[in-house]
């Protein structure tokens, strides 16, 4: 199957660029090209792409006025916002999504080989995800491809571990979310209102620097209890939510009676940098089996070698489940691998969390 893009960006420079990188992929069809959302609608009406990479910034039709006419043209189509790294373009990126679009990729601020590479790459594997594709080409490579496709884990069954009671209380939350996930977090955020008062949340989001900013921000907001980025470090307090940083790792280790927040910028891992995988590694040393991790929606597989750890050291681990999910990347792999308490929809997490810290 061909996965059919529409580009929407009024860079004639960009288009070209976006042109060339995904043309080289055989899997996609550029279907045309707009400079704003008003020349784009028309376009997307007459060719019903499967992706529409959609600028935020552009003349007498901008990206979020054009957003939901795009998708009344077009509703089976997947929408990536595409942005500059600012912060007024993060929060338009990110009412974007909560308008409809499906994810978001940060453009370049540079035109040198390894920027491009990094966000040609990006771009890529985030087609491939949300249209369910298995196979990637040109610029990602087979480990990549691997990594992000969804179908490897839809096919597999779900082994449960046992529900038995809780020996120790929950002291921690720990979440790892993608593609979908600040959408996800915003809805268990609403949820979790006025619950959990006493119990640090750690959250790792694959995020570009300044988006993580203003997701804490919202979390703030909707769930009524104070985010904010991890800062290294900086003490744990009951009650707080950290979200690892764009562009570094967040881990944690206990001095003394507390517990201190690193931040670092070590390598990527799964590609990602910040990655679940070194977060969920350190609050497991932490916290042993007074952690709960939820693995929320996200493409690739980050968070399945960090939960296998958290399992093997007495926590338990809860994931989304495929239908509510964007991708069922990250959560399928946990689900898949017999490392899950329960599997559940998106707004059956949050009561999840409330009535099993309660009980614990």
């Amino acid at each position: 199957m061909t996965i059919g893009v529409l580009l929407v960006d009024d860079s004639a420079v960009v288009r070209g660029l976006i042109t060339r990188a995904l043309s080289a992929d055989s899997n996609i069809r550029i279907l045309g090209s707009a400079f704003n959302g008003a020349v784009a609608i028309p376009l997307v009406k007459q060719y019903q792409p499967d992706i529409i990479i959609l600028d935020i910034e552009m003349p007498e039709m901008d990206g979020i006025t054009a957003l939901p006419k795009l998708i009344e043209a077009a509703p089976k189509a997947k929408i990536i916002m595409a942005s500059t790294l600012t912060l007024r373009n993060a929060d338009i990126s990110l009412r974007a999504l909560e308008l409809g679009a499906s994810d978001y990729v940060a453009k370049p601020t540079a035109r040198d080989g390894t920027e491009l590479e990094k966000f040609y790459r990006e771009l890529l594997e985030k087609i491939y995800a949300l249209t369910g594709h298995t196979k990637l080409q040109a610029i990602a490579s087979p480990s990549a491809a691997a990594q992000i496709s969804p179908a490897l884990f839809s096919s597999k069954p779900i082994t449960l571990l046992p529900n038995t009671p809780f020996t120790r209380p929950i002291r921690a939350v720990a979440i790892a979310c993608s593609t979908g996930g600040p959408q996800a977090l915003v809805t268990l955020f609403t949820a979790l209102r006025g619950h959990l008062k006493n119990i640090p949340i750690f959250i790792t989001q694959h995020m570009p620097p300044t988006f993580t900013t203003i997701l804490a921000q919202n979390i703030s907001k909707v769930g009524e209890r104070p985010c904010k980025e991890g800062m290294d470090g900086e003490l744990v307090a009951a009650g707080q939510t950290y979200i690892a940083p764009g562009n570094f790792h967040m881990v944690a280790e206990r001095k003394n009676n507390s517990v201190v927040i690193h931040t670092n910028q070590e390598p990527p891992e799964n590609f990602c940098r910040p990655a679940a995988d070194p977060m969920l590694r350190s609050l497991s040393a932490v916290y042993g089996a007074e952690l709960l991790v939820v693995v929320m929606t996200g493409m690739g597989s980050d968070g399945l070698e960090g939960a296998k750890i958290a399992v093997s050291n007495a926590a338990s681990v809860v994931a989304q489940d495929e239908a509510s999910s964007v991708v069922w990347g990250m959560p399928g792999a946990v689900a898949t691998n017999g490392l899950c308490r329960a599997v559940l929809p998106l707004k059956e997490i949050a009561p999840y969390l409330i009535r099993t810290i309660a009980n614990a």
